[in-house]
């Protein structure tokens, strides 16, 4: 069982530090104040944090924890932590673990019993949702889509009917490509914002709908530079209960021809995972009865 919260005070903590996106001045003091504090810095990438070290006028000791080398990490990190040496988990750009490295070793720490503490931040999937104009009560990250394209579209072809809005990171090397699969498999109207180089000099956020977008991005080179943000808005509630409707129908229908109805929603609810009792209803319906 692991434990984030408590640890004992002769312990360390392992900070969770969010940084900027791009724009310095969004460092929070409490995570400046961190930075200076702790023994040493676990960094995706210690040439890009030892810039940012620099900017905070901080010489710190500097550790690299990437996808290839944090299996490796944890043991001596977790024995500083033990020591009561605190350390803070910082990636390239925005909040640690969000499609970054740092899972094991968080991991691990809790399940260790040392503290793991949040220092909040940036978060670039956040900071795009908050300004895209797509609904924002529920949504689903998806990370990066794979980078071979029939891998992609498969993947997009899985997300087809969701009805939250799916918020989606991309490569500039990748972003038309993407952009082309996703008018492909969820069709040239599907909503959606493609939100680019956020809080930086050249930052764009830009609605339309895919070949729109697609449009945009083909005719202006500049605009392929960059991280990207992209944002889909979710397929319509409506669309997709007639679509369950109809299989259901379709499969009671079969059912009932050779089974009493309360079996035939038996057997079709397990099929389908749909309610029982919704699927009894509509047999009876469907029978006449």
């Amino acid at each position: 069982m692991s434990n984030t919260g408590s640890g004992s005070e002769s312990t360390g903590t392992l900070f969770v530090v969010a940084t900027p996106i791009g724009n310095l001045a969004d460092l929070s003091s409490r995570a400046a104040d961190i930075l200076a504090a702790v023994s040493m810095v676990a960094a995706e990438d210690t040439r890009h944090t030892g810039r940012l070290l620099t900017y905070l006028g901080l010489r710190k000791r500097l550790v690299s924890l990437h996808e290839h080398n944090e299996a490796d990490r944890v043991a001596a990190i977790a024995e500083l932590l033990a020591a009561g040496e605190d350390v803070a988990l910082v990636s390239d750009a925005g909040t640690p673990l969000i499609s970054d490295p740092g899972f094991r070793l968080v991991r691990a720490v809790g399940d260790l019993g040392l503290r793991v503490s949040p220092v909040p931040g940036a978060c670039s999937l956040i900071a795009a949702l908050s300004a895209a104009g797509l609904p924002t009560d529920r949504f689903v990250f998806e990370g990066f889509l794979p980078a071979r394209e029939a891998a992609r579209r498969q993947r997009l072809q899985a997300l087809a009917r969701e009805t939250r809005t799916v918020v989606l990171l991309e490569s500039s090397h990748r972003v038309v490509g993407s952009v082309r699969d996703m008018v492909a498999v969820l069709g040239p109207d599907r909503e959606a914002v493609v939100a680019r180089e956020l809080t930086k000099a050249y930052e764009t956020i830009r609605r339309d709908v895919l070949t729109g977008l697609l449009d945009w991005l083909q005719a202006d080179t500049d605009q392929q530079r960059g991280e990207f943000v992209i944002m889909l808005a979710g397929a319509a509630a409506t669309r997709q209960d007639d679509t369950v409707q109809l299989e259901g129908d379709r499969l009671l229908g079969i059912l009932l021809e050779t089974l009493p109805t309360r079996e035939a929603a038996r057997l079709a609810a397990r099929i389908t995972g749909l309610g029982k009792n919704r699927l009894y209803r509509r047999a009876l319906e469907l029978a006449g009865q």
